[in-house]
């Protein structure tokens, strides 16, 4: 009997594990001919820019529908196809004589080139890029939008990466799980997987392979695809599935199995995302992205605007905590209304905090204004704390504390996102009263490796031991000053390395609300001190892989395990 082909590997989002047959995504219409146009140029330039306007339009209804990071990251998305440097190029090239479509595909290619040689930050995002031009050329042309298969029964998703604008509005009754061929842990693909609670790999080297209709199962929590899986795989993921089960009916906050608490939170990026908080169990909000207010803005928005925003999501949480970060603009979040001039790399250039330590103070006075007043006229007793992003030492962090206590902002604290911030953190607490570690970001700042970069996905691992004893350091200023010091990225909502991050003094994990149950789940068969013992065999390794299997060796030979 032939050997059983060898599982795929990659990095896997969640814990569960399903089966089920593979379906392929559809593929991208071809490359348009680049033969003389039938329409005249400006009918040509015409047509391709309604094409990238309709592309727009249903990025935005997407976002609309999904909400939360997939309203942020469809966003972004439709503000790249309406790009009026892409329009420039794209007449320029109908001027010259080429169809719509192919005005379209050059553009792009393009416009890629440019941001690339330019150094934008931006010119990582390859496959948000290539989704752009592949639905602008199928309306263009008449072709069919490329996207998810629509089959009558639930199937395994591959392909060789997803599109946010796919992956945000998923049918999860089809979806069994997503497995992509490119994409790192904090991809796009990554993130809105974890934000609807789909099981994931990613980054898994031979995916593309895999037939249609070939029986699979995916394992999250391993981070393995296994093909033609046999009777008794097959039992022991029915048999997880009830485990799973079981471990998600658990309820109430957030504690230890030897009761101490650990405050599960959050991440909203508006009111509308608060009702799927609540249900989950949130115990508050440990990140309200306040972008969704300035994203689409031709101007600020008024005080007034913001804080009734703002008190819709604190009366969402009677007598809980809602940590909100202040306007994180640059880099990835560009605004019409913030000219922050042109930079070789934004991702270490003007953002966060530091777009505002200057001509634009204004804006950040008038968010701080709102958020108090939000806070005055509340009526559910919810705390306000506010923190600001891209803090680099305890300077920018005594000048944030300040602007906010002009205001009568009583609670202020800091991300901790720079690796400065986390090996200076006992200077910085001295002038807040707390910091929340944002793990995306340092990890990409830690390991020089952009986090839209998918090519460098593997490094965009929030396990890796120099992330992990920054983290360490920081919860250990936090410990010695009295303060709390949370998490709200991404590594949060990975039931394994929440109690990893316990274990380094962390006291509050903030996440996506579908990934509350788990991590509640997790933390209720451990005992702080498995969290301690956990912390420690991730930190004696060399390498984010090895600090992941020291870990799950540790969990498996000292009790429960991991849930699911």
């Amino acid at each position: 009997m032939p050997e059983p082909p060898a599982p795929l590997t990659g990095t896997g989002i969640g814990t569960a594990a399903v089966a089920g047959p593979v379906a392929r995504m559809g593929e991208a219409p071809p490359e348009p001919a680049d033969e003389p146009a039938s329409g005249s140029p400006e009918a040509e330039r015409t047509r391709a820019v309604a094409a990238l306007t309709s592309v727009a339009a249903e990025l935005r209804r997407r976002g609309g529908l999904a909400g939360g990071e997939a309203a942020e990251v469809l966003q972004a998305q439709a503000m790249m196809a309406e790009d009026p440097g892409l329009v420039d190029v794209i007449a320029t090239r109908t001027a010259a004589g080429k169809s719509a479509e192919r005005a379209v595909f050059e553009a792009f290619g393009t416009y890629r080139e440019l941001l690339a040689n330019a150094g934008e930050y931006m010119a990582g995002r390859v496959a948000d890029l290539d989704d752009i031009a592949a639905r602008a050329v199928a309306v263009a042309s008449g072709a069919a939008m490329p996207g998810v298969p629509d089959l009558p029964t639930p199937f395994v998703l591959v392909a060789k990466d997803l599109a946010p604008a796919d992956t945000a509005v998923l049918d999860l009754t089809k979806v069994l799980a997503l497995v992509t061929a490119e994409g790192g842990p904090t991809s796009h693909t990554a993130i809105l997987a974890r934000s609807r609670g789909i099981p994931a790999v990613v980054g898994v080297r031979g995916a593309l392979d895999l037939a249609d209709g070939t029986p699979v199962v995916v394992d999250a929590r391993s981070g393995s695809v296994v093909a033609h899986p046999d009777a008794s795989l097959l039992a022991s993921v029915e048999e997880r599935a009830r485990l799973r089960s079981s471990a998600m009916a658990v309820t109430g906050p957030g504690r230890t199995a030897d009761g101490r608490p650990v405050k599960l939170l959050a991440n909203v990026g508006g009111p509308a995302d608060v009702p799927a908080a609540v249900e989950a169990g949130a115990e508050g909000v440990g990140l309200f992205r306040t972008e969704f207010l300035y994203l689409d803005a031709a101007t600020p928005p008024s005080l007034s605007v913001q804080a009734e925003a703002y008190r819709e999501v604190l009366d969402g949480f009677p007598g809980g905590r809602v940590v909100v970060r202040t306007l994180d603009a640059g880099a990835d979040k560009p605004l019409a209304f913030l000219d922050l001039g042109d930079e070789p790399n934004p991702a270490l250039g003007v953002r966060g905090l530091r777009a505002f330590r200057g001509e634009y103070v204004s804006l950040l006075d008038t968010q701080l204004a709102a958020l108090a007043s939000a806070a005055a006229s509340a009526t559910s007793g919810a705390e306000l704390w506010v923190m600001a992003p891209m803090v680099a030492d305890a300077e920018d962090a005594a000048w944030f504390a300040s602007c906010a206590a002009a205001h009568g902002i009583a609670t202020v604290g800091v991300m901790v996102e720079v690796p400065s911030a986390a090996l200076t953190a006992d200077a910085v607490l001295e002038t807040v009263a707390f910091a929340s570690l944002g793990t995306n970001d340092l990890s990409q700042y830690t390991l020089a490796a952009d986090r839209m970069l998918g090519a460098l996905g593997a490094l965009q691992d929030p396990w890796h031991p120099a992330v992990l004893k920054l983290v360490a350091a920081t919860g250990e200023a936090g410990a010695k000053a009295g303060k709390p010091v949370g998490v709200c990225g991404e590594a949060a909502a990975d039931p394994l390395l929440a109690l990893v991050l316990v274990g380094l003094g962390i006291s509050s994990l903030s996440m996506a609300p579908p990934a509350i149950a788990e991590v509640r789940a997790s933390l209720a068969t451990h005992t702080y001190d498995d969290c301690v013992a956990l912390a420690a065999a991730a930190l004696g390794a060399g390498t984010a892989a090895g600090a992941r299997a020291a870990a799950r060796q540790r969990d498996a030979a000292s009790g429960p395990g991991e849930i699911s």
